[in-house]
């Protein structure tokens, strides 16, 4: 069975899920393997298919779906926002566009804001900006980034070769050079990577790494590991790049991962749960890497009317509706609910861990069953799951959860896993 990572087949070439192949012939590049079920439907965080079965939504477009599906308050603006102007280029001042910059500026440790449309192309902006900042602030020619291994970036050219996964990697060479790589929260090897680079070390220009690796096995970033990495970068003048593209607005329980850590990026970057759904992405930067001028770097579509009221509402609902505590007590519930199949399946399944609504179930390396296997049969239970990792299923569900829907998630989980085993 294909591994599933984000929802990634190892052997595909872009975001998939493990599943039947379609039985009628499609029109689509073959860059997915989809679960044979279409849905039609959605409301909170539940979603419903052609044949008008209902399913519960763990994946939530993948840790996307902030908000769940067709909410309200985002049918509204969005609607109104269509009758007004949807896109007019950033040749213009965009006034959607600065007031979702003005609440990200105001409710993080940023200054300034890059918009764009997905994850990748954010780390791609925070990559070209690393690489200015050495050439001008420090006279690098030849910049040096030093990324964690078995982290996870994006599917771009820049992206992948940031990435500490070989698999994703591989039929995509040459890969752009100057990415070296060290072990997530291991500072012996943080320290090895880097002491070996030498008369190399004053090449390097930022560190880029995610506060909880997500694709990774969703393994949280220890606090006194990202506090070495922030003293470090402030000793040798180098930029702290957080990827908050999965942990950002809320869903770790705490608006930003970074928080979680007790340390404060100079760059980081967001999308997934930014736009509810839509496609945005952002790049954000302190004063010390505010360095882009005019012509440096450009999106046609990034910051768009439409878009941005659609980030801007997400915001706004986050606060209205005290969604970043949700998270937080949701999780807990989660976790505790996960430890509980532990105690039943103590064969099969070694720990949880996690913040917030970003939480993983950790299968054991003897177990019997995959977590690939979990996926596919909870659709049997109309759960909808996703996994992370060879050994790990992912639990991402809107921040708008409930009590009752997380107890019927561990339920309809456990009677996938008694049928298994």
């Amino acid at each position: 069975m294909p591994e599933l990572v984000d929802g990634l087949d190892s052997k595909s070439s872009a975001l998939g899920h493990v599943g039947s192949s379609p039985t009628a012939p499609t029109a689509l590049m073959g860059t997915y393997q989809r679960f044979p079920v279409s849905f039609v439907e959605g409301k909170g965080c539940w979603l419903t298919d052609q044949k008008g079965e209902r399913y519960l939504d763990a994946v939530a477009g993948i840790a996307t779906c902030s908000l769940g599906h067709s909410d309200q308050a985002l049918k509204k603006a969005l609607s109104t926002q269509l009758g007004k102007i949807q896109h007019v280029s950033n040749l213009y001042e965009i006034g959607e566009q600065e007031e979702l910059a003005q609440w990200l500026v105001q409710n993080s440790c940023a200054s300034n804001v890059f918009f764009c449309n997905s994850g990748a192309e954010a780390n791609e902006g925070a990559i070209k900006l690393a690489r200015k900042y050495g050439r001008i602030r420090k006279g690098i020619q030849n910049p040096i980034i030093l990324c964690a291994k078995n982290s996870f970036h994006g599917r771009t050219l820049a992206a992948i070769s940031a990435t500490g996964q070989p698999k994703y990697q591989e039929g995509f060479e040459p890969l752009l050079v100057g990415f070296n790589f060290f072990e997530f929260n291991d500072l012996n090897s943080f320290n090895n990577t880097f002491n070996q680079l030498k008369d190399k070390k004053n090449n390097v220009v930022a560190i880029f790494i995610e506060p909880l690796q997500g694709e990774g096995g969703i393994k949280p970033g220890e606090a006194h590991f990202f506090q070495y990495l922030r003293k470090l970068c402030n000793q040798m003048n180098i930029l702290l790049i957080l990827d908050e593209v999965q942990t950002g607005m809320g869903r770790t329980g705490k608006l930003w991962g970074y928080q979680q850590l007790g340390i404060e990026p100079d760059i980081f970057t967001l999308a997934k749960g930014l736009g509810g759904g839509h496609a945005i992405g952002a790049l954000l930067s302190n004063d010390k890497g505010n360095i882009f001028k005019p012509g440096d770097h450009a999106s046609t579509f990034g910051g768009n009317p439409f878009a941005c009221t659609a980030g801007l509402t997400v915001a706004k609902e986050i606060d209205r509706r005290n969604l970043t505590e949700n998270a937080m007590q949701r999780g807990k519930e989660l976790q505790k609910g996960l430890q509980s199949l532990i105690d039943i399946f103590p064969d099969q399944l070694e720990q949880t861990r996690g913040w917030g609504l970003i939480q993983g179930l950790v299968f054991k390396e003897v177990s019997t069953i995959t977590p690939g296997e979990v996926v596919n049969a909870a659709l049997e239970e109309k759960l909808l799951l996703i996994s992370a990792g060879k050994d790990v299923i992912r639990i991402v569900p809107p921040l708008i959860i409930n009590k009752i829907e997380i107890n019927e998630i561990i339920s309809r989980l456990k009677a996938t896993l008694k049928k298994l085993i």
